[in-house]
């Protein structure tokens, strides 16, 4: 779906949220194997059952690729990512958990280049037991409306 949202179409407070998504094992498989990340944490099932988790977690690369993926659902053509800021995994997620996402528009401020503004995006990543797993905040640049 095409959009036009300007910098002035984005309100501070305003919510959405996605459906949710289950992580599997194909995930981690998959996740593994494109990053490289082999790490006993995300693929020994046995070494997990001695670790304080006591099985195997994602990624916090995964859930933050597949949080991300899950929120564009629109092409804004007046608007691009500028990056993320202040990622953090707060707890783990396991092979069965379910991932939903909330994004609330946060901050508003102008951009050095005329025409233009920073529209900050608060990202919070849920389980299906409703615990934030994953925070970032993403820094979009949006163009202003023509004059």
């Amino acid at each position: 779906m095409f959009a036009k949202l300007y910098f002035e179409d984005y309100t501070e407070g305003d919510t959405r949220e996605t459906s949710g998504r289950t992580i599997t094992e194909t995930d981690i498989v998959l996740h593994a194997g494109q990053t490289g990340d082999f790490f006993p944490h995300h693929m020994d099932a046995e070494w997990c059952k001695t670790q304080p988790f006591r099985e195997r977690i994602a990624h916090g690369t995964l859930i933050f690729s597949v949080a991300v993926g899950m929120t564009a659902s629109l092409i804004n053509e007046v608007a691009f990512s500028y990056g993320y800021d202040r990622l953090r995994f707060i707890k783990p997620v396991f092979i069965g958990d379910t991932i939903k996402v909330k994004v609330t528009i946060k901050e508003k401020k102008p951009y050095k280049k005329p025409g233009m503004g920073f529209v900050t995006e608060l990202v919070e990543v849920f389980n299906q037991k409703q615990e934030c797993v994953m925070i970032c905040e993403h820094i979009m640049l949006a163009q202003l409306k023509p004059v």
